[in-house]
């Protein structure tokens, strides 16, 4: 259990350099690489046997760069190609609730975008509704 305790510390430390998957997944390399058993490792790292089963095979294929990849995944969103318009309305204009910025963007672009997108689109840009 002790050991358990120093892997969530390495890895707790690693992410003040880069994100905890990442963290953990190189934990769980080098782990590995040394000879401890996959189910070892997920319950150290806090990954799932199935996480840890998939490093070892590209351990073992030698596709260690793939291993050490961020980001790369994930949907782009609808309003990607129409955010400055949408804040720049946002800002010369009053709103006072996200539904209403919601209607404002299906009404003139067409693209129909959740309460949370919203919330999340003015989270990013540093605004308030």
């Amino acid at each position: 259990m002790e050991s358990k305790n120093t892997i969530m510390e390495i890895i707790n430390f690693l992410t003040m350099f880069m994100p905890v998957t990442l963290s953990k997944r190189l934990v769980s390399i080098i782990l590995l690489a040394i000879g401890i058993e996959s189910s070892k490792v997920a319950e150290m790292a806090g990954f799932c046997d199935k996480t840890v089963k998939k490093i070892q095979i590209k351990l073992n294929n030698g596709d260690i760069k793939s291993l050490l990849k961020i980001g790369g995944g994930g949907r782009k969103s609808k309003t990607v190609d129409v955010e400055e318009e949408i804040i720049n309305e946002i800002n010369n204009n009053q709103y006072h609730s996200r539904r209403q910025i919601a209607d404002m963007i299906f009404e003139r672009h067409g693209i129909r975008i959740s309460i949370t997108s919203i919330g999340d689109l003015l989270k990013k840009k540093k605004l308030n509704a």
